[in-house]
């Protein structure tokens, strides 16, 4: 998910994450090892099929 304008972010624990650049990639599959922020891992895990 992209992220525009924001000053900080707030991860799942409460935590609060400064952020520095105009537009930045949260992750929505958990599976980042970057947690909060996207590190493309979506893009290698097998897509579920639907019936």
């Amino acid at each position: 998910m992209l992220v525009r304008g924001a000053s900080t972010i707030r991860d799942a624990e409460g935590t609060l994450h400064s952020v520095d650049r105009p537009v930045v990639a949260l992750c929505r599959c958990d599976k980042s090892s970057r947690l909060p922020w996207c590190d493309g891992t979506h893009k290698v895990i097998p897509r579920r099929r639907t019936s």
